[in-house]
């Protein structure tokens, strides 16, 4: 039997979950019965040794003062590199809201000073790479991951082969250094938002999401200034060409560089890539924090399908909060933990009165993001479905849970850590990150600290954070679809009411225009 250890720090994909994987060879004497445990549960494993990487091991400096995380990864000859920027919809000015998202997005798309979008298109194909640009999260990371980046935050990235990489590096530098935003392409971008802002109202969880935000972060926070028609015609290209000089360059840039490259090389190309750069660039402060109180109460919008959506909020907490790692503990015992959570467990297992429930805690970069329980359910079973969630919520704060479900949640946080770094692409990406939003100078040791933190957390804890966030009296409750049916209820279950829950009528919002985002009239 010969066992087979697998370096995590640097291996690629599925392999690099398997820490210490034994292989039996074919010509190996079969083990006798006693060996073989009689059941899974009774299997024994070694303990599992992983240490987390270290920033200052990857991190390095150019000489134009960008932070560069570089992480080598010989398995593929591939290369990624990701620019990420603090660019995000915070810096629209008033009126043009979707021009930092037009900008980012022509970056890679609309051409350069020295080739026609199509030209820049067609030999990024004939290098078999990719090159894409995004502002925001909400898709799964380009190339099946990217840096976990926010909404605030934006990234341009290239994956190619490792031979190509001057040329790549080329391609890259063109389209952020000498954009073009060409014409054709600007009005396909302008037109693309318009129709998609057409679609607003046509899916019951678009107008969840939104209103969710309205009621959590206030009307006039950032986050909620969408755009509207008149803001999109109003962009011009002269707006996108000042403001990506106010912003794209080197004190705006942190890189994250991984794959097939030898670190001193891969310095040097980066040094001559991105050395005499027109403009600095600007590094925008933290995005505003939310100057409103949250919304509690209940709300309503109507909408006319069958299942009724329903999210539960209230303002959580900053990620550098003591309380931290308990409330992560917490929230996963109550919904966040799939099926060992006593929401999946009540709502959908015992009841079948929903596919899915789930629970996440808004763990804030920047500010305190909203702590919030949703599910989907038929409309008459939504009164049922929150009376339950309700009394869960109400037992997470009046009793301690149990040792088994503290265990189980703590074990899952501690067991799954390693997962985070399982790619040369994941690390470099997760390093720039925290580069990027204050977390490496501020806590250079969370990492390294991190599951003994997890492991400190005790039932004494999880109720106290409980009791902390999960107050009745701040909690906000809003329900989207047939609000006639809803407020009717399930005959089987006649003691769980809206009105009786919510103590009278709830707060009926009315949908709005999707062009002008300002709310129209309840028929």
């Amino acid at each position: 039997m010969t066992t087979v250890m697998i370096t995590m720090r640097r291996a690629t994909g599925l392999a690099a979950l398997a820490l210490a994987a034994t292989v039996v060879s074919p010509l190996a004497p079969v083990g006798r019965a006693a060996d073989i445990a009689a059941r899974p549960e009774q299997l024994t494993f070694p303990p599992l040794t992983f240490n987390p990487p270290r920033a200052a091991d990857d991190r390095v400096t150019l000489g134009n003062g960008i932070v560069a995380y570089l992480v080598p990864d010989r398995e593929l000859p591939l290369v990624t590199v990701n620019v990420l920027m603090r660019i995000g919809p915070d810096l629209d000015p008033q009126g043009k809201e979707g021009l930092a998202g037009t900008m980012v997005n022509l970056l890679t798309r609309g051409g350069t000073s020295t080739r026609t979008a199509a030209q820049v298109e067609d030999r990024v194909a004939s290098l078999g790479a990719q090159l894409e640009s995004q502002m925001g999260a909400g898709g799964p990371g380009f190339f099946g991951g990217g840096p976990p980046i926010g909404a605030s935050e934006s990234r341009v990235t290239l994956n190619l082969l490792s031979k190509d990489t001057d040329e790549g590096l080329g391609l890259l530098v063109d389209c952020l250094k000498n954009p073009a935003f060409q014409e054709d392409r600007f009005t396909l971008r302008r037109d693309q938002t318009l129709q998609s802002m057409k679609q607003r109202n046509d899916e019951s969880a678009q107008i969840e999401d939104r209103e969710f935000g309205f009621l959590m972060r206030g009307e006039n926070h950032w986050s909620n200034r969408y755009t509207t028609e008149a803001s999109v015609k109003s962009i011009t290209r002269d707006d996108l060409a000042a403001f990506h000089k106010r912003y794209v360059g080197p004190k705006n840039f942190i890189l994250a560089v991984s794959g097939d490259f030898d670190r001193a090389t891969m310095v040097k190309q980066l040094e001559k890539a991105f050395a005499k750069w027109p403009t600095t660039g600007e590094r925008p402060g933290p995005p505003a924090a939310p100057t409103s109180a949250a919304s509690n109460g209940w709300f309503m919008v109507d909408k006319a399908v069958n299942q009724g959506r329903v999210s539960v909020g209230i303002r959580s907490i900053q990620r550098d909060d003591p309380d931290f790692y308990a409330m992560r503990v917490m929230n996963d015992i109550l919904g966040g933990g799939g099926f060992t959570s006593r929401l999946v467990n009540r709502i959908r297992s015992d009841e079948g009165l929903a596919y899915q429930v789930n629970t996440s805690l808004g763990e804030g970069v920047y500010y305190p993001e909203p702590f919030r329980l949703i599910f989907q359910s038929k409309v008459r079973s939504v009164p049922y479905a929150l009376q339950i969630a309700q009394a869960e919520m109400a037992k997470m704060r009046d009793s301690l849970v149990t040792k088994d479900e503290l265990e189980t949640s703590k074990n899952g946080f501690v067991e799954a850590f390693p997962a985070r770094f399982t790619t040369a692409s994941a690390i470099a990406g997760q390093l720039a990150v925290d580069e990027l939003t204050g977390r490496y100078p501020k806590h250079p040791n969370y990492w390294a600290e991190y599951r003994d933190h997890v492991r400190a957390v005790t039932a004494q804890d999880v109720q106290r954070v409980a009791r902390r966030l999960l107050d009745p009296e701040k909690m906000m409750v809003l329900m989207v679809g047939d609000t006639k049916e809803i407020t009717i209820g399930d005959p089987k279950h006649e003691g769980a009411k809206i009105a009786t829950m919510a103590g009278g009528e709830p707060k009926h919002l009315p949908l709005r225009d999707p062009m002008t985002m300002k709310p129209m009239p309840n028929p």
